[in-house]
């Protein structure tokens, strides 16, 4: 089956259905595409907050701007920091607008937060469940609007260029073209043609790569490794970012996320022996940015050998605890952990890429037509390393950039109507499913033995090598087979873990996010 629109939207978190509501309008048509429901997104799980300059007494852009390209370790693009830093508040009001409650305090003031890296407080939130706040109210807003096709349970496969058209096209081809996608309905396993004059790539991030993540299992880093295989330009992999303080409870998968305002609350660090010791690697303590946090959690545990650290609240007012963090209260109740009185055991977890698909000021890709915005591209604001609370910020900013961009060019374009349908003559379901899950299992291992928090060429070599063979069996089978989300999502995995790997072993020197053991890192300016 053909379908025809004006917007193709993949993804369903912040980034794309703001951008869905943004270019949504009486007589054009627009097409969600979401791989199971609205609400399974990397945007639910964001606990923390939304950064903003709002206390304009305290508080200011330039502020703002260089805790960011501090946390970014300088590499992050200074005209994407100051499009984004610039244009907050007025996409908070917007948020606002479409019904999301964010807290406030007894003088009807926002009631800000502080997380590491942020001179000033600065995050709004929705107690300590901000991202599922936002994305509800997102979902109900897609909902009503009449404009807005929404397709759940369907799976982007691959995007459409001229490659489809018979023409060969290399990463050195001008003007490659995005003109739709092939698209997996997954409850009956038919594959359609959905044609569009511009496509929106919003497909999250890439956590399920590694085995210890705090994203849903549905980030398989599909948007990157679709835009890489038509030959898109995809940028700055190697910076992948661990969360410090995932909740460790040994099985659960994705793990469950202790929130960076609880440091920025007052929370403390302390190894196993229940001493404090962010002192000995960073004169912020557990303030610092989340690299030098997660790497020194890191050593730790390798020191002491361990499995996890702890994260102590227990000397704030308990009441005033369960009042900012009502989920991770109930959570680790449900646990058998109050954390009013007890250690919370925590362990770093993959959590945020920084890197993706490489995009411009307005959200475009390096393929015409096509925009990638949220996590699955690389504006340039995150640069080394993502400042606490800029994801949900930068999603929205760009997510109205390239609807701006977008709806004034969308008319010049036409749709292509020559696409050919997909052929999947002479494939077959598998018959052993055995096989993608083996494989998924050994490039969770491979990625988290390897190419993990701390890194070297020796390891990145390693994982490149047995990499290679899993790819290999992988093209094979996916040549064979009918289109599956789980063949789908492991060929992803492959090529988004061979980009992780690839540009680690360009990189050399340790910056940011990136850290081997071959290269000294550079000092940091605090």
């Amino acid at each position: 089956m053909t379908r025809k629109y004006d917007y193709l939207v993949i993804g369903s978190g912040i980034a794309g259905m703001s951008f869905a509501l943004k270019v949504a309008r009486p007589g054009s048509r627009v097409a969600l595409v979401c791989k199971t429901t609205l609400d399974e997104a990397n945007t639910a799980l964001a606990q923390g907050g939304v950064a903003s300059v709002t206390n304009l007494k305290v508080d200011d852009f330039e502020k703002h701007i260089e805790d960011t390209m501090i946390a970014g370790d300088w590499l992050s693009d200074p005209q994407a920091v100051d499009q984004v830093v610039r244009n907050a508040p007025e996409q908070i009001r917007q948020l606002i607008s479409w019904g999301v409650d964010f807290d406030k305090n007894a003088e009807g003031d926002f009631d800000l937060h502080r997380e590491g890296g942020h001179s000033e407080f600065r995050i709004l939130h929705h107690a300590d469940n901000t991202g599922y706040e936002i994305q509800q109210s997102l979902i109900e807003a897609v909902r009503r609007c009449p404009d807005i096709d929404v397709y759940e349970h369907h799976f982007a496969i691959e995007i459409l260029t001229q490659h489809h058209l018979g023409k060969i096209v290399t990463r050195r081809t001008p003007d490659i073209t995005c003109y739709g996608a092939y698209v997996l309905d997954t409850e009956n396993g038919r594959v359609d043609t959905f044609l569009a004059k511009v496509t929106l790539m919003a497909t999250g991030g890439v956590g399920a790569v590694y085995r210890t993540t705090t994203n849903p299992l549905v980030a398989t880093g599909d948007g990157i490794a679709m835009v890489y295989r038509a030959k898109g330009t995809v940028k700055d992999m190697e910076f992948i970012q661990f969360h410090p303080t995932a909740l460790y409870h040994p099985g659960d998968r994705p793990s469950f996320l202790i929130t960076e305002a609880m440091r920025g609350y007052g929370a403390v660090l302390r190894n196993l022996k229940g001493e404090e010791f962010m002192h000995k690697y960073d004169p912020r303590l557990s303030l610092a940015p989340r690299d030098i946090v997660a790497r020194a959690i890191d050593s730790e545990m390798k020191l002491l050998g361990d499995d996890h650290v702890y994260l102590d609240v227990t000397h704030k007012d308990p009441e005033e605890t369960r009042r900012h963090f009502p989920n991770i209260y109930a959570h680790c109740l449900s646990l058998g952990i109050d954390i009013t009185k007890d250690y919370i055991p925590v362990a770093p977890a993959a959590h945020y890429l920084c890197g993706g698909i490489k995009v411009d000021l307005n959200g475009e890709s390096s393929i015409k037509r096509l925009y990638a915005v949220g996590e699955c591209s690389c504006t340039g604001l995150h640069g080394g390393n993502r400042l606490a609370s800029n994801s949900l910020i930068e999603a929205v900013v760009y997510a109205d950039a390239a609807a701006r961009h977008a709806q004034a060019h969308v008319d010049g374009y036409d749709l292509r109507l020559d696409i050919p349908a997909w052929n999947d003559e002479g494939t077959s379901i598998p018959e052993e499913m055995v096989l993608i899950t083996q494989s998924l299992r050994e490039v969770n291992q491979i990625m988290g033995t390897y190419v993990g928090i701390v890194r070297s060429n020796l390891r990145l070599d390693r994982a490149w090598n047995r990499l290679d063979i899993l790819y290999e069996e992988t093209e094979a089978l996916f040549k064979r087979s009918k289109a599956s989300r789980e063949i789908c999502e492991l060929r992803n995995i492959i090529n988004v873990g061979y980009l992780i790997m690839r540009q680690a072993k360009e990189r050399k020197e340790s910056r940011g996010l990136h850290y081997t053991i071959d290269y000294p890192p550079v000092p940091r300016k605090i």
